[in-house]
């Protein structure tokens, strides 16, 4: 599983990933990445809504991403906040075919990181 450490929970960073971060989107799932101007190790959470399927349908969604998320996370630079969102397809995707997704999404977010202009910092006015 995604270590502890690594697991976002607080709203606002979800917030802050979603609307001032950078999106790569696939068909089975959209990436939101933004980097804070922080030392903090980079965390992920995931949304996974009642468009994707039943209670038990969307908890599989989310283990699998997580799981899959635990060997990539070291790729994420210190500060980032990535958000992974599920798409309806991603109940029914093949565990490959959902790691392709994750991977070309990931990729396309850190190519064009060098090119983000908008940086997040910690303190909030």
């Amino acid at each position: 599983m995604l270590p502890s450490a690594s697991r976002m929970r607080r709203g606002d960073q979800f917030a802050d990933a979603i609307r001032r971060g950078r999106r790569a989107g696939r068909p089975m799932l959209v990436a939101h990445f933004s980097v804070r101007e922080t030392d903090e190790p980079p965390v992920v959470g995931f949304v996974v809504s009642k468009a994707v399927g039943g209670a038990v349908i969307r908890n599989q969604v989310k283990r699998r991403l997580r799981h899959l998320m635990r060997d990539r996370v070291a790729r994420l630079p210190r500060g980032s906040l990535l958000v992974v969102r599920a798409n309806p397809p991603a109940a029914t995707a093949r565990s490959e075919n959902l790691a392709a997704e994750l991977d070309v999404a990931l990729d396309r977010l850190l190519r064009r990181r060098g090119s983000e202009p908008r940086t997040l910092t910690d303190g909030r006015s």
